[in-house]
């Protein structure tokens, strides 16, 4: 079995990497991070201009119906750069559930604006800290109007419209809101990495449209954070790659007793061990998209084993790039903490490192009892 890109995917890479490299540099991310604005809209614009958030959407739905494999290309490629936009939440979110359960009408009335870009979506499941289950939803919906707070949502500060997991008469389902109407309040709240923005979301009987069956909202999710996993991976392994660059650059750089640090053992095995994560995770990942690109039975043990690899990874090379910066790597004026940030916030969107630590030991004991 083949895990490797083809000859077109790397053509995309390079294309992708070419883009960003003069569209999204540090100084981007950091006019983020230490100004007002949620997201970098020009860069957003251009984006949606290279067709990026048309990537998987069927061409009857104005979309350019390339695979999966495609998008983890592009996924990889955003996460090196840290880049402030709400592509995941738009993308591996909102239109992921919108294709797997939306009606005709929902498909033809949001996939060509998701597509064109004209709008952005967000998912709305989680109600506060601890992790969520279906016995924590406590948002509900009753003849047709929603009431309940969502928090955090990610990017739900900027978004026209969400995929809210919610409680009606038939136990849990998904609704589709839109966030621009009567009856929702939203604000800001403060996270780790601001160049992602997240939001509480109020409801107070706002319109609310059911999408896919009723009582199957549970499902959905399960079925979307699959899908999304892998996706997430991509972004996180490019950014623990992005870390790795920075810390192999700098030790060759800086020079102590008339020497690079490189030459040390104790930085070249920092470096060695993120490199080690980094190809494990990378293994999980092309496994990964494998099973999200042919929809293969494997895909929530594939999705779980990438999810943890590349939480690993970026956690150990966001940390160890810090240290290799010693005491410089702490300030505001080295960019260690672009990757840091990005990697920590990563870590938990769908989830927790735990969460699917659990999600992979469940989907190997189902295969064997199957």
């Amino acid at each position: 079995m083949n895990f490797e890109f083809s000859e077109d995917q790397n053509l995309l890479r390079e294309q992708a990497k070419g883009f960003l490299s003069d569209n999204c540099s540090t100084k981007v991310v950091r006019k983020i991070l230490e100004g007002d604005e949620s997201f970098d809209q020009d860069l957003w614009r251009q984006i949606v201009e290279m067709g990026w958030t048309a990537a998987v959407i069927p061409e009857e739905f104005d979309g350019l119906g390339l695979s999966y494999l495609e998008l983890s290309v592009i996924a990889e490629e955003l996460g090196r750069v840290y880049a402030p936009v709400p592509f995941s939440s738009s993308v591996y979110l909102a239109t992921e559930s919108l294709l797997a359960a939306g009606s005709k009408e929902q498909k033809n009335n949001w996939l060509p604006k998701l597509a064109n870009g004209s709008v952005i979506g967000c998912f709305a499941a989680v109600e506060g800290s601890g992790q969520i289950s279906p016995s924590t939803i406590s948002t509900t919906v009753q003849d047709g109007v929603i009431s309940g707070a969502k928090i955090p949502v990610a990017d739900g500060d900027v978004a026209d419209f969400a995929i809210v997991i919610a409680r009606d008469d038939k136990g849990v389902s998904a609704y589709l809101v839109s966030l621009t109407g009567s009856g929702v309040s939203r604000q800001t709240v403060e996270t780790l990495d601001p160049t992602r923005s997240h939001a509480r979301i109020d409801f107070s009987e706002a319109s609310a449209e059911l999408l896919g069956e009723a009582g199957q909202g549970w499902a959905l999710l399960d079925k979307v954070y699959n899908r999304a996993a892998i996706l997430f991976a991509w972004e996180q392994l490019g950014c623990a790659d992005a870390a790795l660059e920075m810390a192999r650059e700098y030790s060759m750089g800086r020079f102590a007793f008339g020497r690079p640090i490189a030459s040390y053992q104790a930085i070249k095995h920092k470096l060695v061990n993120i490199y080690v994560k980094n190809s494990l995770a990378r293994s999980n990942c092309y496994y990964g998209s494998w099973a999200l690109s042919t929809d293969a039975p494997e895909l929530p043990i594939a999705a779980a084993a990438a999810r943890v690899a590349a939480i690993q990874a970026g956690y150990l090379a966001s940390k160890e790039n810090i240290q290799t910066h010693g005491g410089m790597g702490f300030t505001w004026e080295f960019d260690c903490q672009l990757p840091y940030r990005r990697s920590k916030l990563l870590s938990i969107n769908i989830g927790s490192e735990a969460v699917w630590q659990e999600k992979l030991i469940s989907a190997i004991e189902s295969e064997r009892a199957a």
